[in-house]
């Protein structure tokens, strides 16, 4: 079975924990940090429930079909792999000075 590349995006100031239930009993449960990404694999039906820690203990603080988390990159169609076209930048003397006369195009300490 193919899964689904999906990530989740905490934007809330709190951790929340992430749990990932699909078919065929997987299961996948992260803790998310506020403001990070996690990215995931998951099964086609999968149900992504968020949960947190309140006062009274844990509260469900939203439940998402996998289907509406997928990775932009994975919703486009892939493109034939090409190399990249790389273009030569014109230098106003025709090379990088440093390079070719020995030295070094950074601060080095002595």
């Amino acid at each position: 079975m193919a899964h689904l590349a999906c990530s989740y995006r905490n934007t809330s100031d709190r951790m929340v924990i992430l749990r990932c239930i699909g078919p065929e009993q997987f299961f996948l449960e992260r803790v998310v940090f506020p403001f990070e990404l996690l990215s995931f694999q998951c099964p086609p039906s999968s149900v992504v429930k968020i949960w947190t820690h309140g006062l009274g203990g844990p509260e469900l603080v939203e439940t998402v079909n996998a289907g509406d988390l997928l990775n932009e990159a994975a919703s486009q169609p892939a493109r034939s792999a090409q190399p990249a076209q790389l273009e030569a930048l014109p230098s106003s003397r025709g090379y990088f000075p440093g390079l070719l006369d020995g030295e070094l195009p950074w601060a080095t300490a002595s």
